[in-house]
């Protein structure tokens, strides 16, 4: 199911991979968003205008600090408007013995098992799951593959990198 918006868009581009969440990560985020846009910009005003008060703006760390925390909190917003306006919401995909985002993946990766989820980091939430995104170049060539099957991928170091898909399971939170 796609989760509906109050703007009532689900516009992503052609070339861009559409998030998946579940949806306890999609209610999370969308109150992380509230705070962040309510309580966490008042917080934040209160202490850009208490360490303005101070003084002399050029020399004052707490005034730089404020701005700079200002400013990670507007991206981290920006961040979750756009992620929860274009995610796919639904339920974390029964394993069907096939790659897709939202499951957990045991794969031999340059040589060594690595156990992940593939889709995006915050469908993970405090599990101590790595997570790559399927727009990755390791996601990009694992989506729909099966256990047994192998690939290979270029890393961003121009290396290839050899996979072998082991087991594919629902990820359960």
């Amino acid at each position: 199911m796609i989760a509906a918006h109050p703007d009532g868009g689900f516009n992503v581009s052609d070339n861009e991979q559409v998030p998946f969440l579940t949806q306890e990560a999609y209610d999370r985020l969308a109150a992380e968003l509230e705070h962040l846009s309510t309580v966490g910009r008042e917080e934040i005003a209160k202490r850009i205008e208490a360490a303005r008060e101070e003084g002399d703006l050029k020399e004052n760390g707490g005034y730089h600090a404020a701005k700079d925390e200002q400013g990670k909190q507007e991206a981290r917003i920006r961040t979750l408007e756009h992620l929860l306006k274009t995610a796919k919401v639904g339920e974390a995909p029964e394993s069907r013995g096939v790659v897709e985002p939202g499951t957990v993946v045991t794969a031999v990766v340059a040589g060594g098992e690595e156990v992940f989820l593939l889709g995006s980091r915050e469908i993970a939430g405090d599990t101590d799951l790595d997570v790559y995104s399927e727009a990755s170049p390791l996601g990009t060539a694992i989506l729909g593959l099966k256990a047994g099957e192998k690939t290979s991928y270029e890393a961003p170091n121009g290396r290839k990198i050899a996979v072998e898909i082991v087991k594919i399971d629902t990820f359960s939170g």
